[in-house]
């Protein structure tokens, strides 16, 4: 992996999260982590003064164990991932690690730094430091729809915004 500056990125959001997937992953080798796939999520950038902040939101269910670490952890980390990737990622998002040790069974290996964990095989990394959460809110739904179809049993996501302080491409 190679970093380049935050503003060099060049990324499709809608076609790396929701079709290529993405693992969020979030503690350290010495505290424990965890990860979990998401295809949902925001790349782009908002507050600070001229020309606002790169950020990411991620979106984490109340019953994801990955949660207890997003919480915990100041950092995160966004990993996206080429193709032959994609059979782990599926394992990583309908298993938990609270359960297992969901990783041992994929074929991706985590690269552990003092305060975030990635995974070698990611073809993108973001690194980003938590600014705000928030749950999101019955009462916020101008379309209820979307609702009644992507929350029927009321667990509705934490909202996550983080500042993307770092970001490493394949070599």
């Amino acid at each position: 992996m190679k970093e380049i500056q935050v503003s060099e990125l060049s990324v499709n959001p809608i076609h790396r999260i929701a079709k290529d997937w993405m693992l969020v992953t979030a503690g350290t080798k010495a505290r424990g982590y965890n990860t979990m796939t998401a295809s949902w999520g925001h790349l782009g950038s908002i507050w600070g003064h001229g020309g606002g902040l790169p950020t990411s939101v991620i979106f984490v269910r109340p019953q994801r164990y990955t949660k207890e670490f997003v919480d915990r952890e100041d950092i995160y980390t966004l990993c996206f991932f080429p193709a032959e990737h994609k059979q782990a990622l599926g394992y990583l998002g309908s298993h938990s690690g609270r359960d297992e040790d969901k990783i041992a069974k994929t074929d991706l290996t985590p690269v552990f730094e003092e305060d975030y964990t990635y995974f070698a095989e990611a073809d993108l990394v973001l690194v980003c430091r938590k600014l705000y959460q928030a749950p999101i809110v019955e009462e916020g739904f101008v379309d209820s729809s979307i609702l009644e179809d992507c929350y029927p049993a009321r667990d509705l996501h934490d909202m996550y915004i983080g500042e993307i302080i770092r970001a490493f491409v394949a070599d």
